[in-house]
């Protein structure tokens, strides 16, 4: 009899160094993270702790150049990283995702002096960022943010509000979008806030559906005042910065939905092969057996377009619409997966003694987060067709 079941997906790695890299995300997967995932989940615990061995273990910085204490890795490598970490806790994957998120900014468009005085620690000294670009009143509609940021001398002074931040209240570092200048984008510059700056402060943490683990809060800033050398790129050149950023980032999310998706077909194809009725196992019968190839069909079709959409990154050509579409479909793809898996397990998917109920629910975020899926839909027309008639 062959060896069915779940088991490790087969991946296509570049080098030798990116095998062990995988192989040493699953033993940290398998030994750090797997044991308390649905506990620590269910306390609304965030394994801080666990980010610092992640740091350590030089998981924080994988897709930034080694000199600054990256990783060196493509993003075809880095965003199967992510795809691990996210079948064995999505509140861990989404958190590496959106610490690498807050680094871009510094270093795409930060000075040389910038990026030596800032990005070792960042990227590999035990710190944790965060990403603030939405506000409570400019969600979608991101260019019509109105935290602002003054210029008094050599500095600034930030005055506002934003919503919907992982990591708000926690974070050692904050990337953060305000303005500047006039109404719309142009008006718009990047800043990189410490965690410890007098007058910043979160309120507490929002009450969620799922990913409980990962703190998403707002962030005030009342009279935050930095350093006109932590201004990262031109004045009025941060919502195009905040854009490049987000095609990345896009990316993430959709590596970590297949690792959600990935996560609910074993844990369905398990409980197939176990769970027996009528004499035999439920995995015998074709209407179940149709249902899992479909599941496991929407995970093969999603992890090749995200790798397609990363490979065009890799080789510097123009990824966006790549990115807005592997966005798209994985996160469509992990919600009719995770939801199919609750179906596979009948009234036991829908306890909280089995994951796929909490799979299901993770899986609703990331149709929401980096821009919802409608927002994907109108990046996607816009290459097509192009901007909408005024």
């Amino acid at each position: 009899m062959p060896d069915l079941g779940p088991r490790p997906v087969e991946r296509r790695l570049p080098t030798e160094e990116a095998r062990e890299l995988l192989a040493l995300v699953r033993e940290i997967a398998e030994r750090e993270i797997l044991p308390r995932a649905a506990e620590e989940e269910a306390a609304g615990h965030f394994p801080r702790e666990l980010f610092s061995l992640l740091s350590a273990s030089g998981l924080l910085g994988l897709p930034y150049d080694s000199a600054y204490g990256g990783g060196d890795q493509p993003y075809t490598v880095y965003l199967q990283v992510l795809e691990e970490l996210a079948a064995a806790r999505l509140t861990v994957a989404l958190g590496v995702s959106v610490h690498s998120l807050s680094c871009h900014a510094l270093a795409a468009f930060g000075s040389e002096e910038q990026r030596a005085a800032h990005l070792p620690a960042m990227l590999g000294g035990g710190l944790l960022g965060a990403y603030c670009l939405s506000e409570p009143s400019s969600g979608s509609d991101a260019a019509a943010l109105r935290t602002r940021a003054v210029r008094d001398g050599d500095a600034w002074v930030l005055d506002g509000t934003k919503a919907w931040i992982t990591h708000g209240g926690i974070a050692d570092f904050y990337t953060v979008m305000a303005r500047t200048g006039g109404e719309g984008p142009k008006g718009i510059t990047a800043f990189l806030v410490p965690g410890d700056a007098p007058g910043l402060g979160a309120a507490a943490p929002e009450r969620k559906m799922g990913m409980k683990g990962s703190p998403t809060a707002q962030v005030h800033f009342d009279g935050v005042r930095v350093s006109d050398a932590r201004r990262i790129g031109a004045e009025g050149q941060g919502f195009a910065i905040a854009l490049a950023a987000l095609d990345s980032g896009r990316l993430g999310i959709a590596a970590c939905a297949v690792g959600v998706a990935q996560a609910a077909l074993d844990a369905a194809v398990a409980h197939a092969r176990e769970r027996r009725q009528f004499g035999r196992p439920i995995a015998d019968f074709q209407g179940l057996r149709f249902l899992l190839a479909d599941m496991a069909t929407q995970i093969e079709a999603g992890r090749a377009l995200y790798l397609e959409a990363a490979r065009l990154r890799d080789e510097g050509r123009p990824f966006a619409r790549q990115a807005a579409m592997a966005k798209l479909f994985c996160s469509d793809a992990a919600m009719r997966v995770t939801t199919d898996a609750v179906q596979v397990l009948g009234g036991y998917g829908y306890t909280a003694d089995f994951p796929v109920e909490r799979f299901l629910r993770e899986a609703k975020v990331l149709q929401i987060v980096e821009g919802t899926n409608q927002i994907q839909r109108v990046v996607i027309a816009r290459h097509l067709a192009g901007p909408e008639s005024r």
